[in-house]
C-alpha cells in the first residue's frame, strides 16, 4: 500500500497522547436508508437538522465515505471491519430466515468487551438471530392471505433467542430487531418481554404518512405500535447513558434507528416540520432523537470524554424519485442512484465524528475512508491488537481524523449481489456490470437532471472528481484503466483481504 510507511510515523504520533487519556466512551449513531443529501451538513435546503448542523460543526464531516448498499451487508462490515462477502453476509437477513451473522467473527463490540468496555446495542441489529431454536417441534406455518407464515402459536416465546446482539460482544439489546420484520414486539436481551399474541395487521395502526408500509406478515403482540419506535428507543438510550455516568466503565453504545426508512412514520408534532413531507418531517424526528442522546452526554458530564460517530447504512429508497418530483428534493444529491444500487448514491452516505481532542471544530475532509475502517480506528486508539483473522479490510482513520494526513485508503470496493461489484481507486470508479442501477431505473429523473440515454455498454468508468454525479461513462476512451480497476479488484477479491497490517505483514 503507497500510503503505509508515512501513515506509521503519523500514528506513532498520535498514540502516547490516547495512551495516557482515559478511555474514551463510543457512541455510534446509525440512520437507516438517509441520501447523502438529506441533511444540513450536506446541503438541504429542506429538511432541517439542528443538532446534526451543531454536531458538524463541532466536529468534523468526511464527504467521502462509503457504506454498503443494502441493510444488512452495511451492518455486517460496519460491526467487522470486513467486506459483507468476506463473513458470508448476504445483502438482507430475512425474518424467519438462516442463521445471521457467524458468532465466530470478531466484532468491534467484542474487542471493546475485552478492553473493559460496558457494550450495549438499541434499536435495529437486521444482522439475523436463531429463531429456529425458539421454534416448537412439529410447528406447521399459517395461512395469512396468500402467504403461508409463522404464527406466533409456533414459538416458545419463554426461551432465549440465540445469535442475536448478546452473541456478537455485546452485554445488552434493547429493540425491535427490525421495525418491518416480525416478531412486531420488543426484545430485551435475548428475550420478549411480552409475548406476540396474533399476527401483524397494518389496520391496527394509524395510517401510514407516505409510501407503503412495507411490513412483512408475521407475530406481534396486540399493543404494538410502530409510532413509539423512536421515542421509545430514544428513552432508553438517554437512560443508559445517564446510568453509565455513575459507573466507571467505559461504555460502548451502538445506536441504529429504524428511520428514515420505511415505513414512514414521523410522529405527529413533527407533521410539517420540513419541506419534504413525511419523509423529510421523520428525517426532522431522528434528528431531534440524535439531539436527546448528545444532550444527554452533556447533561450527564460526559461529553468531552465521548467519541460520537453519526453515519447512515446506504442511500434512500426507492420513495426518493417521487420525492424528487413532488418537492424538488433529490436524498441523494449530487449523486445518482439509491439504495441497492452501486452508483454513489447507493453507498456514498453522511459521516460526521466528534472526537473530543482529536477532531478540529468544523473541519471537512475529502478522504476515502469506509465504515469498514471504524473497527481498525477505534482499536488503534486503544492500541489494542486485532486478531490476525480479523477486520480484514479495516484501515486506521486516526491521521485524517486528526488532520495529519489527507487520505487512509485509495480504494474502496463496492457491492450489492454476487456478481454485481464496482471498485473506486483515487478518483475512478468502475461499474463493472451492466449498470450501476439494482433498485430500477427511473427515465424520468434521469431526463430532469440532464442524464443522456443509455448506452448499454458494459462496464461504465466515471471520474469523481470531474463528474461526482456519474453522467459521462469514459470506459470506451479509457481501456487501460478498466483493466486496471478490474485487476485490482479481482486481486483484493481473492486475496481475501486489504487492510495494512495485513497486506505489509
Amino acid at each position: 500500500m503507497r500510503f503505509a510507511f508515512p501513515l506509521i510515523a503519523v500514528v506513532i504520533s498520535i498514540l502516547p497522547a490516547l495512551a495516557q487519556a482515559a478511555k474514551p466512551n463510543f457512541v455510534l449513531i446509525f440512520i437507516d436508508d438517509m441520501g447523502y443529501g438529506d441533511i444540513g451538513p450536506y446541503g438541504s435546503k429542506v429538511n432541517k437538522t439542528p443538532n446534526l448542523d451543531r454536531m458538524a460543526s463541532e466536529g468534523m464531516k468526511l464527504t467521502s465515505f462509503y457504506a454498503a448498499p443494502v441493510c444488512s451487508a452495511s451492518r455486517a462490515q460496519l460491526m467487522t471491519g470486513s467486506y459483507a462477502p468476506r463473513v458470508s453476509v448476504p445483502g438482507v437477513f430475512f425474518p424467519a430466515g438462516p442463521k445471521g451473522l457467524n458468532p465466530d467473527e470478531w466484532t468491534i463490540a467484542d474487542y471493546l468487551k475485552a478492553e473493559g468496555y460496558a457494550t450495549t446495542c438499541i434499536g435495529k441489529w437486521h444482522l439475523g438471530w436463531d429463531w429456529d431454536a425458539i421454534k416448537k417441534k412439529g410447528a406447521k406455518p399459517t395461512q395469512a392471505g396468500k402467504r403461508k407464515v409463522w404464527g406466533p402459536e409456533a414459538f416458545d416465546w419463554n426461551k432465549s433467542i440465540p445469535d442475536g446482539p448478546l452473541a456478537h460482544g455485546f452485554d445488552h439489546y434493547f429493540g425491535d430487531t427490525v421495525i418491518n420484520f416480525p416478531p412486531y414486539c420488543w426484545i430485551e436481551d435475548d428475550k420478549v418481554p411480552q409475548a406476540p399474541d396474533t399476527l401483524m395487521a397494518t389496520s391496527k395502526w394509524k395510517p401510514i404518512k407516505e409510501g407503503s408500509w412495507e411490513c412483512r406478515p408475521g407475530p406481534m403482540h396486540s399493543s404494538w405500535d410502530p409510532y413509539q419506535n423512536i421515542p421509545e428507543t430514544t428513552k432508553r438510550g438517554v437512560e443508559y447513558i445517564h446510568k453509565q455516568a455513575k459507573t466507571k466503565k467505559p461504555f460502548f453504545l451502538y445506536f441504529a434507528f429504524p428511520s428514515p426508512h420505511a415505513p414512514i412514520i414521523p410522529n405527529d408534532q413533527f407533521d410539517g416540520k420540513s419541506k419534504a413531507g413525511p419523509y423529510g418531517d421523520f428525517v426532522y424526528e431522528t434528528d431531534d432523537a440524535c439531539g436527546q442522546l448528545l444532550r444527554a452526554l452533556e447533561e450527564s458530564g460526559q461529553a468531552d470524554n465521548t467519541v460520537v460517530v453519526f453515519t447512515a447504512d446506504n442511500g434512500p429508497e426507492k420513495y426518493a424519485y417521487a420525492r424528487d418530483e413532488k418537492f424538488g428534493h433529490w436524498s441523494s444529491h449530487p449523486l445518482r442512484g439509491l439504495k441497492r444500487d452501486i452508483y454513489e448514491g447507493g453507498h456514498h452516505v453522511p459521516f460526521i465524528i466528534k472526537w473530543p481532542g482529536l477532531t478540529k471544530p468544523g473541519s471537512v475532509s475529502d478522504a476515502l475512508v469506509s465504515q469498514i475502517d471504524l473497527m481498525g480506528t477505534f482499536a488503534s486508539a486503544l492500541n489494542y491488537k486485532l486478531p490476525k483473522k480479523s477486520a480484514e479490510d479495516s484501515h486506521d482513520l486516526l491521521p485524517v481524523i486528526t488532520g495529519e494526513s489527507c487520505t487512509a485508503r485509495n480504494t474502496h470496493i463496492h457491492n450489492t449481489f454476487a456478481d454485481k461489484f464496482a471498485i473506486r481507486d483515487g478518483d475512478w470508479v468502475l461499474i463493472n456490470f451492466w449498470d450501476g442501477y439494482s433498485s430500477g431505473r427511473n427515465k424520468g429523473w434521469e431526463e430532469r437532471h440532464g442524464y443522456p440515454p443509455d448506452d448499454k455498454s458494459r462496464p461504465e468508468l466515471y471520474n469523481l472528481k470531474q463528474d461526482i454525479g456519474q453522467k459521462h461513462n469514459l470506459a470506451k476512451q479509457n481501456p487501460e484503466k478498466v483493466k486496471a480497476l478490474q485487476a485490482l479488484l479481482e486481486k483484493i477479491q481473492k486475496q481475501g483481504y486489504s487492510a495494512p497490517r495485513l497486506v505489509n505483514k
